[in-house]
């Protein structure tokens, strides 16, 4: 589906004009949208704008790394949509130009929707029809890195509730968590950085801002993905320090049973030595004749077994 919307040069929306009837000059500014276009639409890139062919060329071939070209007096953007199910990048392509600006997506994008409901509602703004594409674009932007906030404040929360029931579940339960969490940190990190820095780019470039007043919202973008990065860094390093607890707390746990088995294994072994003597087939065997004997070994045995428990104890052993 491709949907236009049009600012007249006296601060009126006009939406829903056909690509062929469309007249640039008439127009303080025109927003083209390609929302999951056909691939007959999608051709239209190249027969009715005649964009770039490298530019239309990354526009079909999804994912790019957000990225920013320069393509004569048009700018190309390659931005990223989060899944807040899947964690996985959408990717978003502008193209702006003096008084035009093109958005093209695979998928219909809430963002995108949202940013196009605003700058309807506040068409009458100057300050917003004033700046243009530019102005969209970044309305665009600041709404897709909104985005982002839901998923990250999610896996803090379950960072948070990890730690608190630390003590009731197993170990390998945790730690499988802890590994998902981070497996999903990866994810957001690979897409928040290289927003972080294509908007780094872009409050540097003396292209895309044509005053320092552009500047300061741009800025304001690079400052939310600073701030993203710098928590999915914290979250990483939380769940870096969690595994590390658990691999010692399991380590410990190890120990302590390797420990208890070891002093099972050494009290038995001299007892299993006299049991292993007395059940030799030897005929001379004097003591085997004396009334006491079997008594006198058991006590032998008990006394020796009680010896090394108490000597182990007062080694410290079981501390």
């Amino acid at each position: 589906m491709i949907r236009t919307l049009a600012i007249t040069h006296s601060h009126e929306v006009v939406t829903g004009i056909p690509l062929e009837e469309l007249q640039l000059k008439d127009y303080a500014w025109v927003w083209v949208d390609f929302n999951a276009p056909t691939p007959n639409e999608s051709a239209l890139l190249t027969t009715y704008f005649h964009f770039h062919p490298l530019a239309v060329e990354d526009c079909l071939h999804v994912l790019q790394r957000p990225k920013l070209d320069y393509y004569d007096e048009l700018q190309f953007f390659v931005l990223h949509a989060l899944d807040p199910d899947t964690l996985q990048a959408q990717e978003v392509d502008l193209f702006l130009g003096h008084n035009l600006i093109v958005s093209f997506h695979s998928k219909e994008l809430q963002e995108v929707d949202d940013a196009w409901t605003e700058i309807i509602q506040h068409a009458h703004d100057r300050k917003i029809w004033s700046r243009g594409p530019v102005s969209c674009a970044y309305h665009i932007m600041d709404k897709l890195v909104d985005k982002y906030f839901p998923s990250v404040f999610g896996i803090e929360d379950e960072l948070a509730e990890l730690e608190n029931r630390g003590g009731l579940e197993s170990v390998e339960e945790l730690m499988n968590q802890v590994f998902d969490l981070r497996g999903r940190l990866l994810k957001l990190r690979r897409t928040v950085v290289p927003m972080r820095d294509l908007l780094y780019r872009i409050v540097n470039s003396q292209h895309v801002q044509s005053s320092s007043e552009h500047k300061v919202y741009f800025s304001d973008i690079y400052d939310h993905l600073l701030k993203l990065t710098d928590m999915i860094e914290a979250d990483r390093e939380m769940t870096a320090d969690l595994r590390d607890s658990y691999i010692s707390l399991n380590s410990n746990r190890m120990n302590q049973i390797m420990k208890t088995l070891t002093v099972i294994t050494t009290v038995f072994m001299p007892l299993t030595l006299i049991v292993g003597i007395y059940g030799m087939n030897f005929t001379n065997m004097p003591e085997l004749g004396w009334k006491y004997g079997y008594p006198a070994v058991l006590l032998l045995m008990f006394g020796l077994a009680t010896g090394m428990v108490l000597w182990f104890i007062k080694r410290g052993w079981f501390k």
